[in-house]
């Protein structure tokens, strides 16, 4: 079974977070969420409460970090500036980077993939005009980019693609698109 983590910061947008949440459990995905507060409770850009299942900086401990086939960054501000300065997103993002594991980022968060020099020579996309420094990375205006382990996507409207997208990556094709149909979607 695949394992992932996904961060959630003060501000994230809750539709991106929630639906990649709700789809990969639905694909039978081992999600953890993780706070990068010191609390468990984070409130997103809208003022939905959510509990995480950790505080981060558990979820990125020696004894944890190497165990996630990809980490996930939900968008959303200010959500996605705090994810770009907390240390235990870069942790797990250098982590994942070294170990050639997934790393995937909507709306805002690709802004911390180039912050942090991840994806210098990537095509990615994002939330249109919310990276300002793409630091070497390609910007492609398309709902989402999948460039070697790197899956970006542009906002709210395309969570739900995204979200069995990053089924795809983890578990392939054929279950992707079986649970596109059990929650009457296309792809």
């Amino acid at each position: 079974m695949s394992k992932v983590l996904v961060f959630l910061a003060e501000g994230f947008e809750e539709i991106e977070a929630i639906t990649i949440i709700d789809i990969l459990r639905r694909a039978n995905v081992s999600v953890l969420t993780a706070s990068i507060q010191e609390k468990k409770t984070v409130i997103g850009s809208h003022g939905v409460e959510v509990i995480a299942d950790a505080l981060a900086k558990d979820a990125v401990s020696d004894s944890q970090i190497n165990s996630y086939d990809m980490v996930i960054l939900p968008g959303g501000l200010p959500g996605s500036t705090n994810l770009n300065d907390s240390p235990y997103v870069a942790k797990a993002l250098k982590n994942q980077l070294s170990q050639s594991k997934w790393i995937s980022a909507i709306c805002a968060a690709p802004m911390v993939l180039c912050n942090h020099g991840i994806v210098s020579g990537k095509k990615i996309t994002h939330y249109p005009d919310s990276v300002k420094n793409l630091n070497g990375a390609l910007y492609e205006n398309k709902q989402i980019v999948v460039d070697g382990k790197i899956t970006t996507s542009q906002g709210p409207g395309t969570s739900l693609a995204f979200a069995l997208q990053l089924v795809e990556n983890l578990c392939g094709k054929k279950v992707a698109d079986t649970l596109a149909s059990q929650v009457l979607t296309t792809r």
